[in-house]
């Protein structure tokens, strides 16, 4: 069996009250599957402080029983933009004081990911399911990360719709960003995007928690909790909507890296809105299919078989 191995890069906020949950699941799936190696995690500024973040993956790998895969801290703020308003910030100011424990690893998240690319060239794939600023300034530290990495798997974008939101016109971890997606969409690295065109199509619901919390088992249960207390969170924001699941945006991510038959992909050429706040993130994708293409610098996911990805993932899930 073929295990590919990955580094971790995310803004993960599972374990702060009212924060988004994806990024946990995604992180305990890269830990189960067997024909996954999970090497290392590193933290960027996104759902939630990055502090934070490297705190709630220290505890998060506990759970998992997996307090040997080293995390480092990463960027603080985006490449240019002033610091957005965490969705998260103001639930969590206890959060890093409750959870404190072991320490992460020294280092510095853009430096971790160069080293360790580097030394296993085109061996690493590097999951990005947060904002790109780190995979960015590695990028940019050293450019022959480009033709050393395996692939860089992202979650982020939106590439056959629109968030039909005008405060966040493009999908979240490339509106808080733009200027490191312009940067990675840029570098020629073998990229694969899978966006909100597919995610969205991917959704825990209520009675999927239940199950979860049913298992007894230590992360299933716990993680069950989380999806609850998010769903409960999503109705109280938004009270014109009937928010029922939560959508499993960076756990898909993850499963693709090994199945890539999950999803149907399309070479495009994207490009980023880094200009216009009106316009901020959002992904400009031609599928070349006109006369004169341009050249494509990506692969996006265009569509899924969101059965097979649920019975899958929950089948890791509720074993943990």
């Amino acid at each position: 069996m073929s295990v590919r191995r990955i580094i971790l890069d995310t803004d993960v906020a599972m374990g702060a009250p009212g924060s988004d949950i994806d990024d946990g699941f995604a992180m305990a799936l890269a830990v189960d599957l067997k024909d996954q190696s999970l090497e290392l995690v590193t933290t960027v500024n996104g759902n939630i402080d990055v502090d934070t973040s490297t705190v709630l993956a220290l505890h998060l790998l506990d759970r998992l029983g997996k307090p040997d895969i080293p995390v480092v801290c990463g960027a603080r703020t985006p490449l240019v933009r002033p610091l957005h308003a965490h969705p998260a910030r103001d639930r969590v100011a206890d959060v890093r004081e409750h959870l404190s424990g072991r320490k992460p690893t020294p280092g510095r998240a853009a430096t971790a990911i160069i080293d360790h690319v580097l030394a296993n060239p085109g061996e690493i794939s590097i999951v990005a399911i947060g904002p790109l600023t780190n995979v960015a300034v590695a990028l940019a530290l050293e450019p022959a990360l480009a033709t050393a990495v395996k692939e860089i798997v992202i979650m982020g974008g939106a590439f056959l719709r629109t968030t039909s939101v005008l405060a966040m016109p493009g999908e979240f971890n490339i509106w808080v960003d733009p200027e490191a997606a312009a940067i990675v969409l840029n570098s020629g690295a073998p990229l694969r995007f899978i966006g909100l065109d597919v995610t969205l199509q991917v959704e825990l619901n209520r009675a999927d928690a239940d199950r979860l919390m049913a298992t007894g088992r230590p992360f299933a249960s716990y993680a069950g909790e989380c999806a609850h207390a998010w769903i409960d969170y999503l109705r109280e924001a938004y009270p014109g909507r009937d928010f029922c699941t939560a959508p499993m945006h960076d756990a898909l991510a993850v499963a693709v890296v090994s199945r890539p038959n999950l999803v149907t992909w399309r070479p495009a050429r994207v490009e980023v809105e880094v200009t216009s706040d009106l316009t901020r993130g959002v992904t400009v994708a031609d599928l070349l299919a006109s006369r004169d293409p341009p050249q494509a610098n990506c692969m996006v996911a265009t569509e899924v078989d969101s059965v097979a990805f649920i019975e899958f993932f929950l089948n890791h899930i509720y074993s943990l």
